[in-house]
């Protein structure tokens, strides 16, 4: 089986790559495991860190058509598709955000179009498609009323993959994923970065400045479960699925003080002291129109799991990046 990861150099691209190669194998849409043979990771750098003769380093801007038909061929038979322009970039950088979350999404349904074999397509859309008066509980069929233009970006995305499928030119499957935490490696221009921030600098013995209020709530899923739920996401049999291809993945919704406190409850009060607080109007606004409370039912039942608690996942953080506390 060939395998494309786009964005396949970022954090979950890369982590999704090393549990294929492990796992070896994805099942058919008929459910029979079959090999991974050739995993293609493309990003506009390249991915490191891979000795495997199955892996194939790309690098090309996603927005190239020469580009994608250079990496998709009538044999790929799935496709993750990672890449994107994170949610503050894509907010300052209007024209940048339009052209690799949108037009890029649909360039490359258009090549799977056009080569004809309806390869699975698995789409990480956000939480972000969501906005202004929702209901305490967000469904997976909750009116899409996004706020920003990242968030429009991958709603209008997510209706032209919903379409693609119906057409029969893809398998698409749509995975709203919560904000992942906790991300290793350093900030990025996401408006969520400090989602991550707040717990992975303290635990690496550095302050870090806190822009929203204590009391903002964001919905979170663990790396180790996102990536599972890509998996299992391009996994799920299609007519389970039928005309409906959009899944709330399951997540937690923790107030940025009960971040701290499971912080503080995991590594000491003296690593949760490192935090300092400074209110970014920009960034507090866009997190305030997120969706804090999702009905992954549908998700759940088709397997996906999400988090039983964020010291959990500050738990599982330690242990995958094996941090010393200090």
């Amino acid at each position: 089986m060939k395998v494309l990861i786009t964005g396949g150099a970022g954090f979950l691209g890369q982590r999704l790559a090393r549990e294929l190669l492990s796992r070896g194998e994805l099942k058919d849409p008929d459910g029979k495991p079959q090999k991974i043979t050739e995993l293609i990771l493309l990003d506009v750098v390249a991915a490191t860190g891979f000795d495997d003769h199955r892996v194939r380093i790309e690098v090309g801007d996603i927005a190239e058509r020469s580009v994608l038909e250079g990496v998709i061929d009538d044999t790929t038979s799935a496709i993750f598709h990672l890449a994107a322009i994170v949610s503050g970039q894509a907010e300052a950088e209007f024209d940048l955000g339009m052209r690799i979350n949108l037009d890029a999404s649909r360039l490359l349904l258009e090549v799977c179009r056009m080569r004809g074999h309806r390869p699975r397509v698995v789409f990480t859309s956000s939480v972000a498609v969501y906005g202004g008066e929702m209901p305490e509980l967000v469904r997976s069929d909750t009116a899409l009323n996004p706020q920003t233009s990242y968030g429009t970006q991958k709603a209008i995305a997510e209706l032209l993959l919903n379409d693609y499928s119906r057409r029969g030119f893809v398998d698409g499957r749509v995975l709203r994923l919560p904000t992942i935490s906790v991300r290793p490696g350093k900030p990025n221009a996401a408006a969520s970065s400090f989602a991550s921030g707040i717990i992975r600098e303290p635990l690496n013995g550095e302050t870090t400045v806190c822009p929203v209020s204590r009391s903002t709530k964001v919905w979170l899923l663990s790396p180790r479960n996102a990536i599972a739920s890509l998996i299992a996401g391009l996994e799920i049999d299609a007519d389970v699925l039928g005309m409906q291809r959009a899944l709330n993945l399951p997540g937690i919704s923790v107030s940025i003080d009960e971040m701290v406190a499971a912080l503080r409850e995991v590594a000491g009060e003296h690593v949760a002291a490192r935090i300092e607080w400074k209110v970014d109007p920009r960034i507090d606004k866009i997190v305030a129109g997120w969706a804090v409370r999702l009905d992954a039912t549908r998700a759940e039942q088709l397997g996906l799991k999400g988090d039983a608690s964020f010291a959990d996942v500050i738990r599982s953080y330690i242990e995958d990046e094996k941090i010393r506390l200090t």
